[in-house]
């Protein structure tokens, strides 16, 4: 039997001037961004298995991509955005949305099962699929989710208001004159994004750290959304920057430790909520 040990690399200031760690860095800058606004809005809309399952949804288009020779984000971010168009589209309402999101999310999970039994390179690939591999972020990846992080905010410095109140509720925001079907598949449209840049950090399993943890940690703490928008970006990226330290000191796969950091955030934001309310 093997024994599984952690030592302390003594080398590890050295270890974070790497390349491959500045693009890492880098990388959680542009994914804290985009996950701490977008996800103060999943939750006031109620829609954190939506944003579960669009990485899923994505899944089929990875091992798709890696099928055809295609870059492995193409492929996600294709079939995830095509999966947020339809749940959009079809619910308007959030228990009309968790149907259509499990029936898409059904059938996408079996669409990329198949897929990756039809090549042994997507098979290969799953686990980084499944669990993220931020040490491999390359300058090209990077440049996207700058690009991508610069068009999100553009897109919502123009439909902020009308989006939040819509996600605060929904029924007055609609007796008001809100489009609230517009909004449904714009947000949707935009968590596919956002669930495209995250996933190469922790995988399409663990996407919920890094979009929903701190995003639920911060509600806690703040009332205001803006507020609320800024600390859970803040989370995301202590947790990711943090992730990486420990993983060049303690030789360990960063996406764990940055789903346990972000656990950690999560359960200390609700242990002071609950001395708060005592």
């Amino acid at each position: 039997m093997n024994d599984v040990t952690f030592s302390f690399d003594p080398d590890w200031l050295s270890t974070l001037t790497l390349p491959f760690m500045t693009n890492a860095f880098l990388a959680g800058l542009c994914i804290a961004l985009a996950a701490g606004v977008m996800g103060y809005f999943t939750i006031a809309r109620h829609s954190t298995f939506a944003a579960h399952a669009l990485a899923h949804i994505g899944l089929p288009g990875a091992t798709g991509a890696v099928l055809l020779g295609l870059p492995v984000s193409l492929g996600m971010g294709v079939f995830a955005l095509g999966g947020a168009l339809v749940i959009g589209a079809l619910g308007k309402r959030a228990t009309q949305r968790e149907i259509a999101t499990g029936t898409v999310l059904a059938f996408a999970t079996g669409l990329g099962l198949f897929f990756a039994r039809l090549s042994s390179s997507a098979s290969q690939q799953m686990q980084s699929i499944l669990f993220g591999s931020i040490l491999t972020i390359t300058t090209d990846q990077i440049i996207g989710f700058a690009i991508f992080d610069v068009l999100l905010l553009a897109v919502l410095a123009v439909i902020y208001r009308p989006l939040l109140f819509s996600s605060v509720d929904e029924q007055v925001a609609q007796a008001k004159g809100v489009p609230i079907g517009m909004m449904n598949v714009a947000f949707m449209a935009i968590m596919a994004g956002v669930i495209t840049i995250a996933v190469p950090a922790v995988g399409t399993l663990l996407i919920f750290a890094l979009v929903i943890t701190p995003a639920a940690a911060a509600n806690t703490l703040v009332t205001s959304p803006l507020k609320a928008m800024i600390v859970a970006g803040i989370l995301c990226l202590v947790s990711i920057w943090g992730g990486l330290v420990l993983s060049a000191m303690f030789p360990a796969p960063p996406s764990f430790i940055i789903v346990t950091l972000s656990t950690l955030f999560w359960a200390a934001a609700k242990g002071v909520d609950s001395l708060k309310h005592r």
